[in-house]
């Protein structure tokens, strides 16, 4: 186990000369590795100063890039110093009726409306018969 590390001393560690990342609750030095990482020196770029492992995992990492994590680990992440994620959750909106028709109605329109048609299309039928006869 490496030394414990707070999020405001990894978030030092955020240019392409010295970039560390958090994933995990672990700490990782990837500086060596920016040229080398598929996605782009940008993508790593973009994760510091956080924690990272969110966009980590959205990526769908390999095994064989999980196991290369272990040569550039530096410590562990004083998980109290990271802040708590709050899930966003929009203020409630009042129902709004924009043509302020009462429900009452727009229930009976939703039954009565197929019924006529329905009513309507035996009628055609019954007349349309009748005639050819």
């Amino acid at each position: 186990m490496g030394k414990v590390l707070t999020l405001e001393e990894v978030a030092k560690h955020n240019t392409n000369k010295d970039c560390w990342l958090i994933i995990s609750g672990k700490v990782f030095d990837l500086t060596k590795f920016l040229e080398d990482h598929p996605g782009g020196d940008d993508v790593l770029l973009s994760s510091t100063g956080k924690d990272a492992t969110d966009d980590f995992e959205d990526v769908g990492h390999s095994a064989t890039a999980r196991a290369m994590m272990d040569e550039y680990y530096v410590g562990e992440i004083d998980t109290s110093t990271i802040p708590q994620k709050v899930k966003y959750t929009p203020p409630k909106q009042p129902y709004y009726n924009q043509d302020k028709t009462s429900d009452f109605v727009i229930r009976i329109l939703q039954f009565l409306v197929p019924l006529v048609i329905l009513g309507l299309a035996v009628a055609v039928r019954i007349y349309t018969k009748s005639e050819s006869s």
